[in-house]
C-alpha cells in the first residue's frame, strides 16, 4: 500500500467510525465530496492544507492520525 492509499484508508476508517457520510465530511471540512472520495480511494496527492482540514473535521490531530500502525508498514 502506498502513502496515498494509507492516508485514504485512514480517512475512510475514521469517517466511518464517526458515522459520517462523505457528504457530511465534505461539508464540515470544506473539501469537495468528490475530492474526499478520490482521497479515500488513494487517487489523490493531498496538500498539507487539505490534510489539516480533514484531520480537524475528523476530530483528530496530526500525531494521533499519523502514529497509527497503518502508516508504519
Amino acid at each position: 500500500m502506498n502513502i496515498k492509499e494509507k492516508f485514504g484508508f485512514k480517512v475512510k476508517e475514521l469517517r466511518e467510525q464517526k458515522g459520517y457520510s462523505i457528504e457530511y465530511l465534505a461539508n464540515i471540512s470544506n473539501v469537495d465530496r468528490n475530492y474526499i472520495s478520490d482521497i479515500e480511494k488513494g487517487q489523490r496527492n493531498v496538500s498539507i492544507e487539505i490534510i489539516e482540514k480533514i484531520i480537524i473535521a475528523l476530530d483528530s490531530d496530526f500525531g494521533a492520525f499519523f502514529n497509527d500502525k497503518d502508516f508504519k508498514k
